[in-house]
């Protein structure tokens, strides 16, 4: 399976971003080589500006010029941009400016940095937000396709991303990335598992798992939040009967509860959220802190036996 680094890919999507558009901005809080804007700044040396470590100013910044008439990218670790900012983000949001706003290092991802530096709140705050449009890209190919769309597209949007090499499981020759809109990457009658960003991996290492043991497990990638592909849900509720959600993020807020209020609002089906249950993370490498907080492709089939059991009662009921 090839692999490829999130993060260059985002800095590729913005340097083209830029050549189509010289309208395009970019924003830092000195963390170029997080966000990988390196190569914006040296191509396009007029239209990238250091803010220094005040994630606030930033936002507010990216405010004004976008309200110029630009689009701006602004980006640095998903817990400063959106929990540090959550009223800049707010006010941008009231404003419908066009400012795009980049988390990286989601959750759990952010291992090394400790629970401070593990955003698992962001897809929450932002998805609150009224006109706020929520994505959370599975691989490289994807963050491509979703930087393209949100310079295309006006409005202030939300991306969360890593910086660690993830599988490419898109065709970068193919792929089309349109918010609100799913895709569904493998189909199954039994259960539905839905995923977003690095858990779509694991979401699919879990369905053949389940097919070995004889269950049959559609495999959904929700990367738009919000909007949320409301008919691709109900499909799963009434085709599957269960529905099995998995993120990189706590439980509340999050893909996770879009999906339950979606389906208590229209197909009462059960739905098994997989994410951080509703605590702080720790120091500790990707595959310790997927066992520890219950979010590995183990916890995903679990999960999955789970909602059968009952989908099974409300049958007998």
């Amino acid at each position: 399976m090839a692999y490829a680094t999130m993060k260059q890919a985002l800095g590729t999507a913005l340097v083209a971003a830029g050549e189509r558009d010289g309208n395009v901005v970019v924003l830092d809080a000195d963390l170029q080589r997080v966000t990988e804007t390196e190569a914006f700044m040296k191509r396009f040396p007029k239209r990238h500006f250091n803010l220094g470590i005040a994630e606030a100013n930033m936002v507010g910044v990216a405010l004004g010029i976008a309200l110029s008439g630009k689009t701006v990218f602004c980006g640095t670790f998903a817990c400063f941009a959106t929990q540090r900012v959550a009223d800049q983000a707010a006010i941008m949001a009231h404003c419908e400016a066009n400012v795009k706003i980049i988390g990286m290092e989601a959750a759990l991802s952010a291992g090394s940095n400790g629970a401070t530096h593990q955003g698992m709140l962001d897809l929450a705050i932002m998805r609150c937000m009224p006109n706020m449009t929520v994505f959370d890209p599975c691989d490289a190919t994807e963050i491509g396709a979703m930087v393209r769309y949100m310079a295309e597209h006006p409005g202030p949007t939300y991306m969360r991303a890593i910086r660690k090499n993830v599988p490419v499981i898109l065709d970068p020759a193919t792929y089309r990335f349109e918010a609100g809109r799913a895709a569904r990457m493998r189909d199954g009658h039994d259960v539905t598992l839905i995923a977003c960003g690095i858990m779509l991996e694991r979401a699919l290492q879990a369905a053949e798992q389940l097919a070995a043991e004889g269950v049959s497990a559609r495999v959904v990638n929700m990367s738009s939040i919000k909007p949320l592909d409301e008919a691709e849900v109900l499909a799963a509720a009434k085709d599957t009967a269960c529905i099995v959600t998995a993120e990189n993020h706590n439980i509340l807020g999050g893909l996770g509860s879009a999906v339950a209020e979606t389906v208590a609002e229209h197909c009462p089906v059960p739905v098994v959220r997989v994410g951080i249950r509703d605590v702080f993370g720790e120091v500790g490498t990707t595959e310790y802190l997927a066992e520890k907080f219950g979010i590995g492709a183990l916890h995903i089939a679990q999960a999955a036996h789970q909602a059968l059991e009952l989908k099974g009662g409300m049958a007998r009921a």
